[in-house]
């Protein structure tokens, strides 16, 4: 694979991060994936204020100039968030997201969970 699909793939799935974040309740808390988004992209972000949908549209503009551990973060949270979707509507559609109580109940239903859902985990956990 060239460097130009790759780069459109990565771009591709960090858009999908940006759309599915907007859903509410959706996998792993919004605030604990977007905590190590953050973490991972705290200096990239610096050029992207604001809230919300500017600030999307500003991190849609700029992703191919973030870090490289930025955007892996953004790609690895977008795959989890896809991935996982419908387990966490499944299992855990009682939580209120916040402060790790989705990837709290994600952790004590791993045995329920589809495979691709684990699969995924797995790969984002193993690889930086």
């Amino acid at each position: 694979m060239s460097a130009g699909p790759t780069f459109r793939f990565t771009t591709i799935v960090a858009v999908s991060f940006l759309t599915i974040s907007a859903t509410p309740s959706v996998v792993l808390a919004q605030k604990d994936l977007v905590g190590v988004v953050l973490k991972a992209c705290a200096t990239d972000l610096k050029q992207c204020a604001g809230t919300g949908e500017v600030r999307q549209a500003c991190i849609k503009v700029h992703f191919k100039e973030f870090s490289l551990p930025c955007q892996l973060a953004l790609v690895k949270a977008a795959a989890i968030r896809k991935a996982c979707k419908g387990d966490v509507q499944k299992n855990c559609a009682d939580i209120v997201p916040g402060t790790g109580r989705i990837e709290a109940c994600i952790k004590d239903h791993f045995a329920d969970l589809s495979e691709g859902c684990k699969e995924t985990i797995s790969q984002a956990a193993g690889k930086s």
